[in-house]
């Protein structure tokens, strides 16, 4: 097959119907589909899988976390692209067929790692949900885009990473980086990768033309709360400790410290606080570990000057 599309699944069978309908209508048909059910306590995914002739199902019989199911899932496929797919999510029509065009428009040696579609609310189509994810110096990643009209960021453009919550992935420069830190369990291992891949040389794309509506937090449960909340700090941590020089870590520390701060008060006003104490903490435990030492960006000079480049970036991306 050309494209794998992978499918994370954990108690969503009320969102896994939908976005398997969706894609038996595309009108690109050269792909299958990997569901990966990590450890669902509700019954009867495999009979809803059964039901779609292109999926096919790995499950776990332990929960991993997001970056784990999808790693399963790019080791399983032997596309030469992977479409990672949120449950709660189902593509518009030609949606495929577009961010496959998109990925594969500068040819068959161009440095795009990834591109993102145009994610849209589920609830409400005239909105956006996702554009592009951003990172920046004060250490918090940010969505581009969100709430606006789904009329607005229309043009095809370069961003910081992409959302693995609808976007499409060179599978071979996946397993030359390593895939997804599966430290991270869930929350920032999309920001974490597309950042890596920037220091090795490749670029993040969207793509507005390939749209897939999205209905948000239905494994979390909503917006803000304690799980999202205590992964999103403790992989923080880890994003800016694996893919930042020593003299980036030591220039953006104020920065970093400052942003801590900000968000500590944001999330003790949302009575969240002592879940993002808890994960500042644990992320400052888990990057001594030396599982996720060895994950730290190797710097050679190529890398050092793009790190450079980056760091522009981290500065810029305060004001989106």
């Amino acid at each position: 097959m050309k494209l794998s599309v992978i499918i994370p699944n954990y108690n969503g069978i009320r969102y896994l119907v939908k976005c398997l309908e969706e894609l038996e209508k595309q009108d690109f048909r050269d792909y299958d589909i990997i569901v990966v059910d990590d450890a669902s306590t509700e019954e009867g995914v495999e009979s809803v899988v059964a039901g779609f002739p292109r999926a096919r199902l790995i499950k776990h019989d332990v929960n991993l976390g997001f970056a784990a199911a999808v790693n399963d899932g790019i080791k399983a496929s032997d596309s030469e692209y992977v479409f990672l797919l949120n449950n709660d999510a189902y593509v518009d029509e030609g949606c495929l067929k577009a961010i496959l065009n998109a990925i594969e428009q500068d040819g068959q040696y161009s440095n795009t790692f990834s591109v993102q579609c145009k994610m849209l609310s589920a609830v409400n189509h005239a909105l956006i949900d996702n554009a592009g994810d951003f990172y920046n110096i004060l250490g918090w990643a940010r969505t581009r885009g969100k709430n606006k009209l789904a009329d607005s960021n229309n043009k095809p453009s370069e961003i910081f990473s992409a959302c693995a919550g609808a976007a499409i992935y060179k599978r071979s420069i996946l397993l030359e980086l390593g895939l997804f830190d599966e430290n991270h369990f869930s929350y920032l291992e999309d920001v974490d990768i597309g950042y890596r891949a920037k220091l090795y040389g490749y670029v993040n794309k969207y793509e507005p033309s390939a749209r897939v509506f999205h209905e948000g937090s239905a494994t979390s449960g909503s917006r803000h709360n304690e799980f999202k909340v205590r992964y999103a700090a403790r992989n923080s941590i880890l994003v800016r400790y694996k893919n930042q020089t020593v003299l980036q870590k030591i220039i953006n520390f104020p920065a970093m410290e400052t942003g801590i701060i900000i968000k500590q008060i944001y999330f003790i006003n949302k009575g969240l606080g002592k879940a993002y104490r808890q994960g500042i903490r644990e992320g400052r435990r888990v990057k001594k570990t030396a599982e996720e030492r060895s994950k730290k960006v190797d710097f050679d000079s190529a890398k050092r000057k793009r790190a450079l480049a980056v760091e522009w970036e981290l500065i810029k991306n305060v004001i989106y």
